[in-house]
């Protein structure tokens, strides 16, 4: 064991030295600029040839200490695709209480092109740089180089500095184009301990170690004079080469999760002649926190303003179960969500009562204190929604979101109020993160897993006729349930009849949908049931005396979304759901039947999916009947294979045919 440790320490050794390239910023080759493809990605549109960066602090005596993130760039644009790139932006936060604004410089912008055999510099001017407000607590730097056309080559600088050391800057290795070289420097003084957390560590050469640090600052009682203090710090030399674009794939929760980074979150700070200062918290720590904040505890306590609507909702209903359905209809119609997120309040519980608007935390608080009052305990749940990440330590800054969490003879019932098709445990997908954070006000805390764990289902029933001339008519019903029926209802939300009507004949050509109803398009409790009458002309193929006829008819798929040699990230389905579809073909007059596809059953390990195909006849019509489920919320990477052999399977099975023969 130590032989194999040793050799790969020389392995390291070896390729940081191999790789340790002094990259400059304006020294920019002819071989760069005339380079027509990235040689390791032919589509990419653009490469970052080297990003280099470092994280270190400084002190100022009025001010304390500072983060400060010097950032350099070398990009490559190779195609029309990539002159996005020239368009770069910082976000920085504002608006704190007691700190000053982060600050952000840009410099050192250049475009570099080939006119006539030499390379021509365009700076960046002041008119490329722009700063503007996107909130009340951040802004965004941009810069717009100028000259940029497909083969040439920008650079710049930026600096960002910020009085906010709880929040450390990230620090990103991976884009969506590929990146020659990345390497980033941290001094973090050993006044503060900061817990390192990366992202696919496998992918990045690190190497720490103590080293002497120093920091220089103005003297408090004498002008033009400075003070040095020297003090052991902890260097860390992070590195990547070659690193691929981080491309989209299907069935993925959120491609965030899953790029190449850095973050620190600070444990704990220790000063000269000071008491050590813990910064890390527990969930027990994070609740207490929370709920000691005046827009969180102090509003889930606020019940002058819902007490007589309250009485006269409930009037004559006795049972939890009643009083939580009555209560939660009502808050979901009464109140509209502002598209806010987070946990905290804005303009607070009772004014947005009043208003009748409100964000994620007054909609949901306004339904937790309602129910508590009525006498069915309930708690904030906090989560981080797909978009947002997940949240991977004790950490009150990950959450981005609060939903309400109850429990009726002995069953959990999650609710969100801000969604007008959310109800008993069917939150809007996007919350379905992982898990999220019981909080209650005695600063306890559990974990809620928010992966649901029964099957929504979609249910296709058909009634196909043949005509002459090969062209179908029959009738279609599908019944949805649970998230299958709030996915449809989320889908189509304002759009009317017609509208959905020309989508449906636009996503299956030739197909004509007469006679079309629904029921409980707006019942949010109840599932989605579509009819209608359709005919079809290009489903069937007539060769000589036979007719050949796809089992699944237009429904059936024809492309695996599973495509790559090899897959990284998990798989997310979503939910767990089932499809079943059950088709009847009438054997039309002067036919009959060659051959029916055989029968089968797939099913991969752990029950993750499952197909199973049967058809049979029966005096005279061809029965169908499929079912397919997905049994899992997520699956690692290690899946893939199965899946993809397990797709293509299915894939091909649906689209064998049924053979009729002219008699």
């Amino acid at each position: 064991m130590k032989i194999k440790l040793f050799v790969n320490f020389l392995f390291v050794v070896f390729f940081l030295n191999a790789n340790a390239q002094e990259f400059k910023l304006g020294k920019v080759s002819i071989k760069e600029l005339e380079e027509k493809a990235c040689p390791n990605d032919t589509t990419a549109s653009a490469a970052v040839l080297f990003n280099k960066a470092k994280t270190f602090f400084k002190y100022d005596i009025k001010f304390g200490f500072s983060i400060v993130t010097e950032n350099s760039y070398r990009i490559k644009i190779y195609k029309k695709d990539g002159l996005s790139w020239a368009n770069y932006k910082l976000p920085y936060r504002t608006g704190y209480d007691k700190l000053n604004d982060d600050r952000v410089e840009f410099s050192d912008g250049v475009t570099y092109n080939i006119e006539n055999g030499k390379i021509v510099k365009t700076k960046l001017n002041r008119e490329g740089v722009f700063k503007t407000a996107i909130n009340k607590n951040w802004k965004e730097a941009t810069i717009t180089m100028p000259n940029v056309k497909a083969g040439s080559i920008i650079e710049f600088k930026y600096i960002l500095i910020s009085e906010n050391i709880v929040e450390f800057p990230d620090f990103i290795f991976q884009y969506n184009i590929p990146v020659n070289s990345s390497e980033y420097d941290v001094d973090i003084p050993g006044f503060f301990v900061y817990k390192g957390v990366v992202k696919r560590p496998s992918e990045i050469i690190s190497e720490s170690k103590v080293t002497r640090g120093s920091l220089q600052f103005a003297n408090e009682y004498t002008v033009n004079k400075t003070e040095s203090v020297s003090f052991e710090q902890q260097s860390n030399r992070h590195r990547a080469y070659y690193i691929p674009a981080l491309k989209e794939e299907p069935f993925v929760d959120n491609i965030e999760n899953y790029r190449i980074s850095i973050q620190h979150e600070l444990e704990k700070t220790q000063f000269y002649q000071e008491p050590v200062k813990d910064y890390s918290t527990t969930w027990e720590g994070v609740a207490k926190t929370i709920y000691l904040d005046k827009d969180f505890g102090k509003e889930l306590k606020e019940r002058d303003y819902i007490t007589q609507d309250l009485a006269r909702i409930l009037k004559n209903v006795n049972s939890q179960t009643e009083r939580l359905d009555v209560i939660f209809k009502f808050v979901q119609n009464k109140m509209n969500w502002n598209h806010k997120k987070g946990y905290y309040t804005d303009k607070g519980v009772k004014q947005a009562y009043i208003d009748g608007t409100g964000n994620v935390a007054e909609i949901n608080f306004i339904l937790i204190v309602m129910l508590n009052y009525a006498g069915i305990p309930t708690n904030p749940v906090l989560l981080s929604t797909l978009d947002n990440g997940v949240p991977i330590f004790p950490n009150r800054t990950i959450f981005n979101y609060v939903i309400a969490a109850t429990e009726i003879d002995g069953k959990q019932i999650l609710l969100d109020a801000t969604n007008k098709y959310a109800t008993n445990n069917i939150l809007p997908t996007y919350t379905l993160n992982w898990t999220g954070r019981l909080l209650r006000e005695d600063g306890t805390s559990e974990i809620i897993k928010l992966e649901p764990k029964f099957l929504s289902k979609k249910g296709v029933n058909m009634i196909v006729s043949i005509g002459e001339n090969g062209a179908l008519s029959g009738k279609f019903r599908v019944l949805r349930t649970d998230f299958e029926a709030f996915t449809f209802r989320e889908k189509y939300e304002g759009m009317n009849q017609q509208n959905y009507l020309e989508k449906v004949e636009n996503d299956f050509p030739g197909i004509q949908i007469t006679d079309y109803n629904i029921e409980n398009s707006k019942e949010a409790s109840k599932p989605v049931i579509e009819n209608f009458n359709f005919t079809i002309d290009n489903q069937c193929e007539i060769i000589g005396d036979k007719i050949y006829i796809n089992p699944q008819l237009f429904l059936a798929e024809t492309k695996n979304p599973f495509v790559q040699e090899k897959r990284e990230f998990p798989i997310y389905f979503g939910y767990p759901a089932q499809e079943k579809f059950n088709v009847n073909i009438e054997i039309p007059k002067g036919y009959a039947v060659e051959s029916i596809p055989k029968a089968i059953k797939l099913q991969i390990r752990e029950n993750v999916v499952s197909f199973i195909f049967n058809a049979v006849i029966l005096n005279n019509t061809i029965q169908i009947a499929i079912v397919k489920e997905s049994n899992k919320q997520l699956v690692s990477s290690g899946f893939y294979n199965d899946l993809k052999s397990f797709f293509q399977q299915m894939i091909d099975k649906q689209n064998e045919k049924i053979i009729l023969k002219k008699i």
